[in-house]
């Protein structure tokens, strides 16, 4: 199982730097289907999830807002009809941070749990 569930986030500090490109590139692999994009000059991490209707879509984001409240940690989230798509990086450092990943990792967690 992808050892990034089981990491503990740690809340990111003013003056805290973005992980470098070689940090991304070594943590992306570990998460199927996620890439970075620009958004604003700032990289997210983001995901589409694809679902049979319009509800289940809403239940998961639902469940991505519990995970995102726990950890204090929010991503911006897209749904319509059938898909959810998750965006996660860290407004304190301007780009990408380990919790980022952690919780990419956990939200794929909580997509095969309801899928299983």
């Amino acid at each position: 199982m992808n050892d990034l569930i089981d990491r503990i986030c740690q809340p990111p500090m003013k003056g805290d730097e973005p992980l470098s490109e070689a940090e991304i590139a070594k943590l992306l692999p570990s998460l199927p289907d996620w890439r970075v994009v620009e958004r604003d000059s700032i990289p997210h991490l983001e995901k589409s999830f694809q679902f049979p209707d319009f509800k289940e879509a809403l239940v998961f984001a639902n469940l991505v807002g519990a995970l995102a409240d726990k950890e204090d940690h929010h991503p911006a989230i897209l749904i319509s009809w059938g898909r959810a798509a998750v965006s996660w990086w860290t407004f304190v450092v301007n780009g990408l941070h380990e919790n980022d990943f952690i919780l990419a990792a956990r939200t794929d967690l909580l997509f095969q749990d309801k899928n299983t």
